[in-house]
């Protein structure tokens, strides 16, 4: 089944990780099977050719550059300037990408449209992965007027936060209202009709988003706090305003987010039993809340600095989502059911976003 996922950080897996995401995942990591500077080394998820099998068309492709002020112990970069010099250089990327055809930059309907339909065509090889270019994390903006430069070279969604405090807005771990800036984020972020992404958002923040920004909101990856009870995860009633504004929840695969009691670097999804059957707790929890299946999708993060140590135990590349279509059935999801979660969702999301 065509499928679309809402959050890969491809750039940074290629540029900080040094990937090159045109090899298989299985290539990727024998080749980093002797490092040892990050706790997934040997093992990655996501490249081209897994995407490709899994008949993952569209994906929503992250720009990623924090910016950490002295004292912050968060890794990051030391001024804004380097963090949009950063975005640049993952930008680069993708443009690369583009050129020698492995990716294609997705802006608006026409362009859309297209893809879905080269997609269909089943005599077409090696088609290239459509992608949503979308900023994780605001600190790269370096004033508001770069906004509109993001804009004009394809940047659909922002999501103002990231971890910990940052320039715009307050993440993961942080508390405190949107300040001035990021309420001028918000504004011309809805001027330009680019998406709010709620993701990352803490408490504070996002209730301040919902109340001031009146354009499209996304929530490209995101669990319930039902199941794991941290505020990286929305509580009910945070969902239930998410499907008041019509918004689509993209499920995530990291584990700590899965299984409550997650120890990082000491956990292992065999241990904690977290495999896909949790995945779809949080899908049918947010369908239950919406009472239909139009607010939840995929927004994997996979490789989104972690990998086959700390996803699903059930999972060995990002093929596999495609066993998700089965785990819904024997839920009871019809076949309309399956195909909102796995690409229709998304989808009407983003024709009517770009009318």
């Amino acid at each position: 089944m065509f499928t679309i996922d809402a959050h890969l950080d491809l750039s940074m897996n290629a540029m900080e990780w040094n990937r090159d995401l045109r090899e298989s995942v299985f290539t990727i990591r024998e080749r980093e099977k002797n490092l040892s500077d990050k706790p997934d080394r040997a093992k990655g998820t996501v490249a081209f050719p897994e995407l490709r099998k899994g008949n993952i068309g569209l994906v929503v492709a992250t720009q990623i550059a924090r910016y950490v002020a002295r004292g912050n112990p968060l890794p990051g970069w030391h001024s804004p300037q380097q963090a949009w010099s950063q975005t640049q250089a993952q930008l680069a990327w993708y443009k690369e990408m583009v050129a020698c055809g492995e990716m294609k930059m997705i802006t608006g309907i026409d362009e859309l449209n297209n893809h879905l339909e080269l997609w269909k065509n089943d005599s077409i090889q090696n088609k290239p992965i459509g992608f949503i270019l979308s900023l994780e994390g605001a600190d790269s903006i370096v004033d508001i007027s770069y906004v509109e430069k993001a804009y004009q070279y394809g940047l659909r969604a922002i999501g103002p936060a990231h971890y910990g405090t940052g320039r715009y807005a307050n993440g993961t771990d942080a508390t405190g209202h949107l300040n001035e800036k990021g309420k001028a984020l918000l504004k011309e972020m809805e001027r330009l009709n680019i998406i709010l992404d709620a993701t990352h958002l803490c408490d504070d923040a996002f209730w301040d988003a919902m109340d001031l920004f009146h354009g499209n909101i996304w929530a490209s990856h995101n669990m319930c706090r039902k199941f794991v009870n941290h505020n990286r995860q929305y509580s009910d009633e945070q969902i239930k305003v998410l499907i008041e504004r019509n918004a689509v929840i993209g499920a995530a695969f990291d584990a700590w987010m899965l299984v409550p009691g997650w120890k990082r670097g000491v956990s292992t999804p065999q241990q904690m039993n977290c495999g896909l059957n949790k995945i779809i707790d949080n899908i049918d929890n947010i369908c239950q809340l919406a009472g239909n299946t139009l607010h939840v999708g995929i927004g994997s993060d996979l490789d989104g600095a972690f990998g086959k140590e700390q996803c699903p135990y059930d999972l060995e590349t990002i093929e596999d989502l495609g066993k998700i279509p089965k785990l819904l059935q024997q839920r009871g999801y019809s076949e309309n059911d399956i195909e909102n979660i796995m690409h229709g969702n998304w989808l009407r999301f983003l024709r009517r976003s770009w009318l």
